[in-house]
């Protein structure tokens, strides 16, 4: 099951290094269902990376909440934000973030490698059963070095849900792509969040992304309000 969001009163600022600092986020109010979908655009250098960053825990705010199914992460620790972050959050990058020295299923299983020597028996026949559901599974012994970028996306994405999370992060998950292979990685990550129910955040400028979630949301100046994704992107 997804995990709901509630933001309050966030504040997000750098240092500068003359003195004084940049707001990057003013965001007094921000809601999410669980197991909706929400994408998020604005132009560059509006603040949308340092969002999904605050919103995972990998930056904590100057100021303000950010509780998921209640549990605030901003006010945990740096390890304990660590920890939530691997039991709760798949992530989805626009560079894939794979080795291209593996197969496609030794990527899908990497992040099981962290806790044991070898990926459980379930956890290896889901990261198979995931290759399929991307229609990787008869190259999933193959070297990812070989494999076009749609190819590669395609495998983040099964490595991303290799654990069932309840909340699904991707950045620009579809800008390095031509647009036939966007559209699939697009109803991929969809599909594969209604089937587990998965919240999904998802920083995007694809139209096809951002007219196909629940709720879209610009960010512009820091600042987060509904939009019209079919206004934002004629």
């Amino acid at each position: 099951m997804g995990l709901e969001l509630h933001v309050r009163d966030l504040r997000l600022a750098y240092g500068l290094p003359g003195g004084g600092t940049l707001p990057v986020l003013e965001i007094d109010r921000l809601q999410v269902r669980a197991g909706t979908s929400v994408g998020i655009t604005g132009p560059s250098g509006s603040g949308k990376t340092s969002l999904l960053h605050v919103l995972t825990g990998l930056e904590r705010p100057q100021a303000g909440s950010v509780a998921w199914d209640g549990v605030d992460i901003a006010a945990l620790s740096e390890r304990a934000r660590d920890r939530w972050r691997r039991r709760s959050v798949g992530i989805v990058f626009q560079e894939f973030h794979l080795f291209p020295g593996m197969s496609a299923i030794d990527n899908v299983l990497l992040p099981a490698t962290f806790a044991h020597l070898r990926a459980p028996r379930p956890l290896r026949e889901r990261g198979r059963m995931l290759l399929t559901r991307v229609g990787l599974e008869a190259r999933a012994e193959r070297s990812v070095a070989t494999f076009s970028r749609g190819e590669l996306q395609r495998v983040a994405i099964a490595r991303a849900f290799l654990f069932s999370p309840p909340l699904v992060v991707a950045d620009e998950p579809t800008a390095s792509l031509d647009r036939g292979s966007g559209q699939m990685v697009v109803g991929l990550m969809l599909a594969l969040c209604r089937e587990g129910r998965s919240t999904l955040l998802a920083v995007s400028h694809d139209a096809d992304m951002l007219g196909r979630v629940d709720q879209v949301f610009a960010l512009t100046g820091g600042r987060l309000t509904p939009a019209d994704p079919m206004a934002l992107l004629s």
